[in-house]
């Protein structure tokens, strides 16, 4: 197994189809529509090279309450890749074997792991992740909160539309630059995987 770069962490944040009741109309499974990414140098604590890549679903359709929250569109995601198409474009354009990567919460690597399963689509990252939302508890000591409450606690502005994997990714960086900034690249020791 390769040894893992700690200079960059890959942020990820995902949106798949959802329903106002959270069951999925007949027929239909909730499916990522959206990999959003962007990168975080951990020397300097600044993120860079968002990306948006929207992927087209083959078993469920945008609701309108999707639409409503992400802002994504049915129409968009028919212009999309397929989601082996989005793995390996994510592979290939941000090293994700060889970095560890994080996201707000463990539920966009579960949706990972079970929708590659799924797909029979190689799993496009390394084996280490870090879940943010708890690091962030952790270290504020509070009870686990939303992004958008630990943007504003860190007194910054959330940029770009709440909801869009692309921007999510963007101020989960952002959230986790500040508490490097504060405490140091050593803060993540205890979350590292090799």
């Amino acid at each position: 197994m390769t040894k893992l770069r700690r200079d960059q962490l890959v942020v990820v944040d995902i949106e798949a189809t959802c329903w106002r009741r959270s069951e999925p109309p007949p027929g239909q499974f909730p499916e990522i529509i959206e990999v959003g990414l962007c990168i975080l140098d951990l020397a300097s604590a600044t993120p860079s090279r968002k990306r948006s890549i929207l992927v087209k679903p083959e078993r469920s359709r945008v609701s309108s309450f999707c639409r409503k929250l992400t802002g994504i569109t049915q129409e968009m995601v028919d212009g999309g890749v397929s989601f082996a198409e989005a793995c390996e474009t994510v592979v290939k354009e941000y090293d994700t074997f060889d970095l560890t990567w994080v996201s707000w919460g463990d539920y966009d690597r579960r949706k990972f792991q079970a929708q590659c399963r799924e797909r029979n689509v190689p799993y496009p990252f390394s084996d280490s992740h870090i879940n943010v939302k708890r690091v962030y508890a952790e270290v504020k000591k509070i009870k686990p909160v939303g992004l958008g409450r630990a943007v504003r606690d860190s007194h910054l502005e959330f940029e770009g539309s709440h909801h869009r994997g692309h921007d999510d990714a963007w101020n989960i960086a952002k959230v986790l630059g500040i508490l490097l900034k504060e405490h140091g690249p050593s803060l993540l020791a205890p979350y590292w995987q090799a």
